[in-house]
């Protein structure tokens, strides 16, 4: 075990993938009609949730709007410029091509959140409130979008008419 901040800094990852892996096994278990089933990992994923906030906020990972803008800004920037394309690379070497194709999804779509929080971070930092209006985000490859969804993603090519509603 390494000292509290590294074990906080564990603890928030595995909380974390453990929240995100539960609701999507309640997908699943909701589809195979097994409804309890996928109640128990909705709220042990909801438990998962709470473990991983509080973690975070004991190591102060949770500041003002403005600071949380500029650790999402630097967050997104090294996912684009420096994660992925890594592992786009890796992929396509093996010959792995759904691996490719998620990794170069992802990377796109995290150009997106970046510019995103840039101009939010800009508006925070002049003083300003964002316009409330609604994002949309496509259920396959996680485009987002403000305002209103595309005729069709220009991502992966989903129709708009299946993209979430982000209120």
């Amino acid at each position: 075990m390494g000292n509290s901040t590294e074990n906080l800094q564990a603890a928030f990852a595995g909380e974390s993938q453990a929240s995100r892996k539960y609701l999507y096994f309640a997908e699943k278990a909701e589809k195979e009609g097994q409804s309890q089933v996928a109640r128990l990992f909705r709220a042990a994923s909801e438990a998962e949730t709470i473990h991983a906030r509080n973690h975070l906020e004991v190591m102060g990972g949770i500041k003002s709007v403005k600071d949380n803008l500029g650790a999402a800004v630097g967050g997104e920037h090294e996912e684009f410029t420096e994660m992925y394309p890594g592992f786009i690379e890796t992929a396509k070497k093996e010959g792995n091509a759904k691996a490719e194709r998620t990794f170069i999804w992802a990377n796109a779509v995290e150009k997106i959140h970046y510019g995103l929080y840039q101009g939010a971070l800009k508006a925070v930092e002049a003083g300003q409130k964002l316009k409330d209006e609604p994002y949309y985000v496509c259920p396959v490859c996680g485009n987002t979008v403000l305002g209103k969804a595309p005729d069709k993603c220009l991502i992966c090519g989903t129709p708009g008419s299946k993209f979430k509603k982000i209120d």
